[in-house]
């Protein structure tokens, strides 16, 4: 935990989280439910293929990512009798697909009630392993409700049912929902930070949370996803849409007073977001403590609490 105030650090366990949070602030969460959407299929020619989803688009359309040399107009084919026809080719490496079932055009809902069958948990890069039974309970939150994401809102793995329970009766709790798209990954490779073109998401926020977040009340955002979301809509105030809000020293946040994220990788969007709060020596400070502390990077690591 990292308090601004003082400067002080503390090295703690996440149970004891209660122990350092502010009495009167309300606590937001991301409540995407991360959905199976990396699934392996055959072209017309009979070699392997496997596509990674992204992002709805309009209609039956998906943005995805293919492992394969594909073209447009090429046909894949799937279990449960569901293929795909590749649409376009992007610049930026995904690709326009449309997906049917019998020949009947696949609409979100029920795509992703075929891949609840036949598709993987979208385990991230860095996990050097096939996904298991046990990364479908883990890589999942325990308020996990609205089916989009390809990745976990990670801060908020590390509540269990009875933390979570005893967040509920001890503060304030808001929920938002923002999809994390496969982009959440992409490191920053411009020159400049602010050449970054930064990846968009699908997101939702309900009334009561809306009039929170106009609220002076105190916020905790429980992860980027929720400080993006929070700060997208603190600046142009409508609450569904697509966020692409890119939070950097730069560009700090106005609205989200603290901040409970996991430890990110360098030349990420996510670590300059730890960065947006705290600037960018004392980021490096903490994360050279977290190093010689040996806490665990990535999604299923370590948190850091910052006040």
């Amino acid at each position: 935990m990292f308090d601004r105030k003082s400067g002080h650090i503390t090295h703690t366990l996440f149970k004891h989280l209660f122990d350092f949070l502010p009495a009167d602030i309300a606590v937001l969460l991301n409540d995407t439910k991360v959905i199976k959407a990396r699934i392996f299929g055959k072209k017309e020619s009979g070699g392997e293929v496997e596509v990674l989803l992204n992002a709805p688009l309009q209609e039956n359309c998906y943005s995805v990512y293919i492992r394969g040399r594909v073209k447009a107009g090429t046909e894949l084919f799937f279990d449960e009798k569901m293929h795909a026809k590749i649409i376009e080719l992007k610049e930026d490496g995904t690709r326009v697909v449309a997906f049917f079932q019998e020949g009947k055009a696949l609409h979100t809902k029920a795509l992703f009630d075929v891949l609840e069958k036949i598709g993987h948990i979208p385990l991230p890069p860095y996990i050097k392993r096939e996904d298991t039974n046990e990364d479908s309970v883990d890589y999942q939150t325990v308020f996990a409700k609205e089916q989009g994401a390809v990745a976990a809102p990670t801060a908020s793995l590390h509540f269990t049912d009875a933390m979570f329970e005893a967040l509920k009766k001890r503060y304030e709790t808001h929920f938002l929902t923002l999809h994390v798209g496969a982009g959440t990954f992409k490191p920053v490779e411009a020159e400049h930070i602010k050449d970054h073109v930064m990846h968009s998401e699908i997101y939702a926020i309900p009334s009561l949370t809306c009039k929170l977040i106009e609220s002076p009340k105190n916020i905790l955002a429980v992860g980027t996803t929720v400080t993006r979301t929070v700060e997208y809509f603190a600046r142009i105030k409508v609450p569904v849409g697509k966020c692409d809000l890119f939070l950097h020293p730069q560009n700090p946040p106005i609205r989200v007073n603290h901040l409970l994220t996991n430890f990110h990788l360098p030349k990420s969007t996510l670590i300059m977001l730890v960065a947006s709060f705290v600037g960018i020596e004392k980021t490096l400070e903490l994360y050279k403590e977290a190093v010689g502390e040996k806490y665990r990077f990535f999604s299923y690591g370590d948190a850091m609490l910052i006040l």
